[in-house]
């Protein structure tokens, strides 16, 4: 009987950190993959993938669901199960990842929402915050930076050479082997100063809910590469003082990827912002920061 009942109390478990995928339809036609989290009647917390939702750890998200908040998280196009038709050359921009945020917000919740975004995400947030002001409330911004990918401003840090030397050196895995693609997120964690076992188990997730074995497409979406061939033009920082919404800027003390002082530059361009700067963090959320991460977003 006690067996029994532990069975189903880890069923139940389960069902709240892994809510079922549902699909969203934009009014322009794109499908965003998406999972809620808490009540679907509290304020609304929209966590944008970086590319995949996965990027947001179950933790926060539940942390930020046990503090009074509808949490919701989406993958970008071409990731999870949102739009893919071409990763190795999208036909949308920076823009229109932005305008698929407004779109999901707008239709999720007749209040603006709080937007956050992680990573590459945290760019399609900036744009979003400025070009649809009226669907956000708060902003929240993750081991991101001002511009975009490419050449970085004069003030802002550059990947950190030493280990995009080692993370370029490792072999590229068959896409379409599921152990081999764990493996290279453990190795690429390691040199990026992440928890290995924690990629493993996320790049395994990632790669059961892609929609395809394709290069292209596990690529896409255990990476992001996409970004490296899409259009994210004009440029956005000098409009950054146009934010008036509260901000949260979020930093890995020991981001190697996008070094603090990106966010720390990110801090001082949006009037108003808050920078907190995760001492055991490097380039992924790990799962401890959850509570204190959320605790912060909860104040803005």
């Amino acid at each position: 009987m006690r067996d029994s009942l532990a069975a189903v109390a880890q069923s139940l478990w389960r069902l709240t950190m892994h809510p079922a995928v549902h699909t969203f339809r934009t009014p322009g036609g794109v499908t965003l993959g998406v999972e809620h989290f808490g009540d679907a009647t509290a304020p609304l917390v929209l966590l944008v993938g970086g590319p995949t939702m996965l990027s947001w750890p179950d933790e926060l998200c539940a942390a930020l669901a046990d503090g009074g908040r509808h949490v919701v998280r989406y993958d970008l196009r071409d990731s999870g199960a949102s739009t893919t038709v071409d990763p190795d050359a999208p036909a949308y921009t920076l823009r229109d990842l932005a305008a698929d945020a407004a779109a999901l917000a707008r239709g999720l919740d007749d209040r603006p929402a709080h937007l956050a975004g992680i990573g590459i995400g945290g760019m399609v947030a900036q744009v979003a915050a400025l070009d649809h002001p009226d669907a956000f409330a708060a902003l929240t911004l993750i081991g991101t930076r001002p511009v975009a990918p490419g050449p970085v401003d004069d003030d802002l840090p550059d990947h950190d050479r030493a280990t995009m030397k080692r993370r370029f050196s490792l072999t590229m895995p068959d896409w379409s082997d599921r152990a081999a693609v764990a493996d290279f997120a453990a190795a690429r964690a390691e040199i990026l100063g992440d928890d290995p076992d924690a990629a493993r188990t996320t790049a395994e997730r990632v790669f059961d809910r892609t929609p395809s074995t394709e290069p292209a497409v596990q690529l896409a979406n255990q990476m992001g590469m996409v970004f490296a061939k899409l259009d994210c033009k004009p440029r956005w920082r000098e409009r950054l003082p146009e934010l008036t919404i509260p901000t949260l800027v979020v930093h890995g003390r020991h981001d190697r990827f996008f070094p603090v002082g990106n966010g720390e530059a990110l801090a001082r361009d949006i009037p108003g912002a808050r920078l907190l700067v995760l001492d055991q963090a490097a380039t992924a959320l790990p799962a401890a920061s959850a509570d204190e991460l959320a605790t912060a977003m909860l104040a803005r």
